[in-house]
């Protein structure tokens, strides 16, 4: 049977596991890798994450989004169930939107050192306001640096075209 060998998943003790429990606590300890197999090529992973929540620092009152993630792995991916259980652990966590993008991020960047990676998050509007945070990051010195930037100076570049909601 083709496919990866048990030695390869020893390091995922939250992908099968019937006992899971959710950890009300913002953990970025949560999140666990697997090896690329295909590190010879560039390609995005893409996740949509319609239930995200948080705390406002200041209310406390509850804030709902969809989280989108994408990323060129490296040498690592992150496995999804791990990913589910740590944006979960936003749950408790207060935070404002700006900061809960850019904390997803740089763990991400941490556990997995992807070649190039951006998180949007899309807030549902509470007093009449949306907050779409957008920040993304290339590794230094490569063509993915570059791609950040190009992607950062044209990214929603029509705001009043609301198709993505």
């Amino acid at each position: 049977m083709a496919g990866r060998k048990e030695e390869e998943l020893k390091d995922l003790t939250l992908l099968g596991n019937q006992g899971t429990t959710y950890s009300f606590t913002y953990n970025p300890n949560l999140l666990e890798v697997f090896d690329n197999k295909h590190p010879d090529r560039d390609y995005f992973v893409k996740f949509n994450c319609p239930e995200f929540t948080t705390l406002c620092p200041k209310t406390g009152q509850p804030d709902f989004a969809t989280i989108y993630i994408s990323y060129i792995p490296d040498k690592k991916c992150v496995e999804s169930k791990s990913l589910k259980l740590y944006l979960f652990s936003f749950r408790n966590h207060g935070d404002f939107h700006e900061d809960c993008v850019n904390i997803i991020m740089n763990d991400l960047i941490k556990v997995m050192e992807p070649r190039y990676i951006e998180v949007w998050g899309k807030f549902t509007p509470r007093g009449g306001i949306s907050i779409d945070p957008y920040c993304n990051w290339g590794r230094p010195g490569t063509k993915y640096e570059k791609m950040a930037e190009y992607r950062l100076l044209n990214h929603d570049l029509y705001p009043e075209k609301v198709d993505n909601r």
